[in-house]
């Protein structure tokens, strides 16, 4: 029995924190909204603060949708003292989702590699052939960095050798792509 409860209390605050800071930002997600996480496996570590979701991860609160292979939620340290019976929430510091990931959100889609959202930034990062549609427009780049504050988003090109494989070649030709039609 022990063991069971070690591994519900982290999951319910990785969901709880998940879906109640980062989503809602993003979408004006209502709070109320079943959050839903489904995985071939979640692993909780509490000497390392995390939580770890792999296979088939599929998480979902109101018409958000995270779609990837792996999902780790990083706690920050709890500095609570030995004995201390009072049950405070666990704070999350980082999640990273690990491949194929894909985020919809009605007509919202952005698909990469691995993202990456960081709490005390407020910023949601998709990293490596980062792609993000609404409608039929698209942006695309290496890195989409989604500022969660302001609003603001940054597409970078990647930093590539050269197409003829050159060592010591720095020529950039990874380029930032936009696709919009008109409507």
């Amino acid at each position: 029995m022990r063991i069971y409860s070690l591994l519900i209390s982290p999951f319910s605050l990785a969901a709880f924190f998940f879906f109640f800071l980062l989503l809602p930002t993003i979408n004006g997600i209502a709070k109320e909204n079943p959050i839903q996480i489904a995985a071939d496996k979640m692993t909780a570590v509490d000497k390392s603060q995390t939580v770890i979701f792999t296979g088939n991860v599929d998480a979902r609160q109101g018409d958000v949708r995270i779609r990837s292979d792996e999902m780790t939620i990083y706690y920050l340290k709890d500095d609570k003292k030995e004995g201390d019976t009072n049950k405070s929430a666990q704070q999350v510091k980082e999640i990273i989702c690990k491949g194929n990931v894909e985020v919809t959100s009605q007509e919202w889609l952005g698909t990469s590699d691995t993202m990456h959202y960081f709490s005390r930034k407020n910023l949601v990062r998709l990293i490596g052939n980062a792609k993000a549609y609404k409608g039929q427009n698209m942006v695309q780049g290496e890195r989409i960095d989604y500022h969660l504050d302001s609003g603001q988003s940054e597409v970078f090109g990647a930093n590539v050798q050269a197409k003829d494989g050159k060592a010591g070649s720095d020529e950039k030709t990874g380029r930032v792509n936009m696709t919009i039609l008109e409507q």
